[in-house]
């Protein structure tokens, strides 16, 4: 019985030497070496998204400017300004009938309507142009929600290679420190696409408020040129290379 058992444990020692030798026999990249590699660039933003809010209003002795009014004055002024149509989209539209103020003051009951559009602008100048052809007591708020750039997938295809160009370099000085050549790539950890959107953060930071009692033009010097903070664009990734 013991014999039998003493031929077993070296049966199962054997069996555990055997697939140990034969791992490391089939494993083609016994030493690798695992870097990173980053490259970031910044972009002045060419696709600038503004929703504009248009309101119905009344003045005193005079009928309500109404909301087809305010439509055909918009478009009209956006044309001037040389913005297409295929450049302006409606977001929202609304009415309300302003209750409060309405049993206040006892006028009628006629609902003011709210219109919002989206316009993408090439520029902060065409911003700019079109600020000064708005109408300052229909237009409501005036307010970025987006920027980006019309390349910016090719930016980012550019910046990835330049991150892995990276990893391969310091992969190259890092292996000859300790007397090694680098190999072929075994693994590449490619960046996430996603950007997180933020007025304030990295990706985006700019503010351009509408101020129905100041044109833009007068809130600052006629000679001097306000543009968006630029778009700051990384990415990192992580090689696996072998050593030869």
């Amino acid at each position: 019985m013991k014999r039998i058992i003493l031929l077993l444990i070296i049966a199962c020692s054997m069996k555990t030497v055997t697939a140990q030798q034969l791992g490391y026999v089939n494993n083609p990249y016994p030493k690798t070496i695992t870097v990173s590699g980053s490259a970031e660039m910044e972009i002045i933003p060419d696709e600038i998204y503004v929703n504009i809010e248009l309101g119905e209003y009344v003045k005193k002795g005079e009928p309500k400017k109404d909301i087809e009014s305010l439509k055909s004055d918009f478009l009209a002024s956006c044309k001037v300004a040389g913005i297409p149509d295929s450049l302006i989209s409606i977001v929202s539209f609304s009415g309300n009938n302003n209750y409060y103020y309405i049993r206040k003051k006892k006028k009628n009951l006629d609902m003011l309507a709210n219109i919002t559009y989206q316009v993408k602008f090439r520029s902060s100048k065409l911003m700019d142009d079109l600020v000064e052809k708005l109408d300052d007591n229909a237009t409501q708020s005036f307010n970025i929600v987006n920027v980006t750039h019309s390349r910016i997938t090719e930016f980012r295809r550019q910046l990835k290679i330049k991150a892995i160009q990276a990893a391969k370099e310091k992969g190259t000085y890092l292996t000859e420190a300790v007397a090694e050549k680098l190999g072929e790539a075994i693994t590449i950890y490619e960046p996430s696409e996603w950007q997180p959107y933020s007025m304030y953060n990295s990706v985006a930071n700019a503010s351009y408020g509408y101020n129905t009692q100041l044109k833009l033009d007068e809130a600052k010097p006629s000679n001097q040129e306000v543009d968006f903070k630029k778009i700051k664009l990384k990415y990192e990734v992580s090689v696996v290379f072998s050593l030869k």
